[in-house]
């Protein structure tokens, strides 16, 4: 058994797990935790990480690390993504981490962000159908991660990955760039699309969509649309696990969360108040993506890039 901590440092969110994880099998979460500091606050417009930013995700981090020793992690390792990739001043940020934490950040290729979450994605679905009473879904499997930065697509199977991009649509990324509205107007909406659809092109230059047998979907925008259309009273992370949702309801939530107000979208009972501002975007680019690829469900992961993290740094 090796306990390790894990830590996601993404464009909108930053995200804590530590666990125990046996030489084979599941990994028992000892904490997981997630805040909304949007590292990401402009860095589509400016190329540079806001100070404001960065100081609200050292502040968070340095509460991670007192956890993680808290826990006794034996190893920790703190993945950043999509902002610190893009950001002139990398280097600052950086060495606030090597400060807070005592390690740098690992900042990570689009291509391995995607390997890390294709592995977390992918290493519990069979038990979440098994949960569920569904059938368990046929590979290959096409990963799909939307973040605040970037989307990640990676085709695979028990073997390993067949193909992977990394494109510059996120849910943050697309908010600043289009969506100004409350709610956002039909041109804003047209041409967030347009950005989706230019990028969807590039994945299939890499990536044989077609070959794929499931969809599967995960982070923050992806458990949001889907706990909406389950109609859950509030956010519950084992119904949403390893849930199949129809592209029907993708489209429907989708439809509903851009004609929406901010006030109504921060009323919905399951909606985290730091998803509020940019869901929309989220939803959207789940919805392109399934009527662009003519994908008819999408199986919701609540497991990650968070979960590889862990698995890769127990089991190498």
């Amino acid at each position: 058994m090796t306990r390790v901590a894990a830590i996601d440092c993404g464009t909108n969110s930053i995200r804590l797990l530590v666990a125990v994880v046996p030489p084979t099998g599941a990994a028992t979460d000892l904490v997981r935790r997630m805040e909304v500091v949007r590292l990401g606050q402009g860095v589509d417009a400016t190329g540079r990480l806001a100070p404001e930013a960065i100081e609200r995700t050292r502040v968070v981090l340095a509460e991670y690390a007192a956890t993680a020793r808290e826990l006794g992690a034996e190893q920790v390792r703190m993945v950043a993504t999509s902002a610190t990739r893009d950001a002139a001043n990398r280097a600052d940020f950086e060495q606030i981490v090597l400060t807070t934490l005592g390690r740098l950040p690992d900042v990570v290729p689009g291509r391995e962000e995607a390997e890390l979450s294709f592995l977390g994605a992918t290493a519990s679905l069979d038990a979440a159908a098994a949960a569920h009473g569904t059938p368990a879904p046929r590979a290959p499997f096409l990963v799909v991660d939307i973040g605040g930065g970037s989307t990640e697509f990676v085709l695979g199977d028990a073997a390993g990955l067949r193909a992977a991009r990394s494109v510059d649509i996120g849910c943050v990324r697309l908010t600043e760039r289009r969506l100004h509205g409350d709610p956002p107007s039909a041109a804003e909406v047209q041409a967030t699309v347009a950005d989706i659809r230019a990028a969807l092109a590039l994945v299939i230059e890499d990536v044989p969509v077609a070959e794929a047998a499931s969809l599967v979907g995960l982070a923050g925008s992806v458990t949001t649309v889907a706990a909406l259309a389950l109609d859950l009273p509030a956010y519950d992370a084992d119904a949403i696990h390893g849930s199949r949702i129809p592209v029907a309801d993708v489209r429907r939530v989708s439809e509903t969360l851009l004609a929406m107000p901010r006030a109504d979208r921060a009323a919905l009972a399951v909606m985290h108040p730091g998803r509020v501002d940019v869901i929309g975007a989220g939803a959207l680019i789940l919805r392109t993506l399934m009527d662009e690829f003519g994908l008819d469900e999408v199986v919701v992961s609540e497991h990650d890039i968070l979960d590889g993290i862990a698995l890769r740094l127990a089991r190498g």
